[in-house]
């Protein structure tokens, strides 16, 4: 029916109408979408493993026992830096306060993901 003039296959007015209001079809409205939906830049395996090393650390600060290192989304190696920033925060919440030992966490994942990754990916497997 497509070629006589007819309602096409598969599009509804619905469709047709969300085109119109994405600005599809019109002059400069594929560019103007673009332009306003920039895509977020990827985060480093640094950038992840500081900000999952320090959540997991408050997690285990707060509740006194350790999990699962798999079951926390954590490599053996990333588990092994939560397990030094959660004894060196210990020690600061008891002697400096919880909000001091909120920014030893921040301070300390940071740094071991950072010299973790500084070359890339280790190796060794998936769970290093």
């Amino acid at each position: 029916m497509g070629r006589r003039g007819g309602a096409l296959p598969g599009l509804s007015a619905v469709g047709i109408g969300l085109a119109l209001l994405t600005g599809c079809g019109a002059p400069g409205g594929a560019e103007r979408a673009a332009a306003g939906s920039a895509s977020p830049s990827a985060t480093s395996a640094a950038e992840l493993c500081a900000t999952i090393v320090a959540h997991w650390s408050r997690e285990v600060l707060d509740s006194g026992t350790y999990g699962d290192y798999q079951s926390m989304g954590l490599s053996n190696g990333q588990y092994e830096i939560l397990r030094d920033v959660v004894d060196a925060a210990r020690a600061v919440k008891r002697s400096q306060g919880a909000a001091a030992a909120d920014r030893l966490i921040d301070r300390r994942s940071h740094a071991a993901c950072t010299e973790r990754y500084r070359h890339g990916v280790p190796t060794g497997g998936p769970w290093r």
